[in-house]
């Protein structure tokens, strides 16, 4: 009888102790989230649509930039993306002086007779740029962890890429110096970029993340004066599309509580 009047007893009394926990537990009590600015590096892996599919296959990027992040979780800051690529489709591409008995077209290389009359192959890439302004918002998705959640990103700015001829040899004449300008391609123009994606921010600092899905719509048109090969201007407006997976490491430099310091 005494035993189980002493376990009533505790029960009651760790109840009661448990309801005056969460009765006094509200808002102030719960973590805020953390601002200051953000170093970010990304890396993307592109399927290109619209005028850019007609002129290249999968592409990367691979980029930097920063961000400030406000106590109300919105972020703005600055990027620069480089656009990599190895598979160039125009295969019209120096159809005038490149080797007539090299009629396969891979998109990695072209063939040539070099000044010596040896047979070289000059490897061809796709090569850019992106820079420009970015901002949006954190939507959180636990009110334990305010700093993490669905981030959306608006991003808008300029952009150009080219397709890089290497011969690395300069033994192929029609290729030298400014006669490069007639083959390269030469595009630039606006862009304008969304991306959806999770973030997230461990409370040590070390594990920092993002990762989601860009979409990138660039509005260019081609800047050179003649293109030897099909012998014509190309001065029509492109859209260039750009969409994928995106991802990145985030280096936090948030400002930190008094709180922090005395309880981390």
């Amino acid at each position: 009888m005494k035993l189980g009047l002493t376990i009533l007893l505790l029960m009651v009394l760790t109840g009661g102790a448990y309801s005056q926990d969460k009765l006094f537990q509200t808002d102030a009590n719960l973590p805020k989230p953390r601002y200051g600015f953000i170093i970010t590096g990304n890396a993307d892996f592109d399927m290109p649509a619209g005028d850019m599919a007609k002129s290249f296959g999968l592409d990367y990027r691979v980029g930097f930039g920063t961000l400030y992040k406000s106590k109300k979780n919105w972020v703005f800051g600055a990027k620069c993306d480089f656009i990599l690529g190895n598979d160039v489709k125009n295969d019209s591409l120096m159809i005038n002086i490149r080797d007539q008995y090299n009629t396969s077209w891979n998109g990695k290389y072209v063939e040539f007779i070099n000044s010596g009359g040896t047979r070289v192959a000059v490897p061809i890439y796709e090569r850019g740029y992106s820079i420009g302004l970015e901002a949006g918002r954190i939507f959180k998705t636990s009110k334990y962890h305010p700093a993490n959640g669905i981030m959306v990103l608006t991003s808008g700015g300029c952009m150009r890429y080219k397709i890089v001829i290497y011969n690395s040899n300069k033994d192929v004449y029609q290729i030298r110096g400014n006669y490069l300008k007639g083959y390269d391609r030469l595009t630039n123009g606006i862009f304008f970029e969304q991306y959806v994606g999770y973030v997230y921010f461990s409370k040590n600092r070390l594990i920092n993340f993002h990762l989601g899905l860009d979409a990138l719509f660039g509005i260019t048109q081609d800047r050179r004066d003649y293109l030897y090969d099909v012998m014509h201007t190309d001065n029509k407006q492109r859209l260039d599309i750009l969409y994928g997976l995106r991802g990145g490491w985030y280096i936090p430099m948030f400002r930190r509580k008094s709180e922090d310091l005395l309880f981390d």
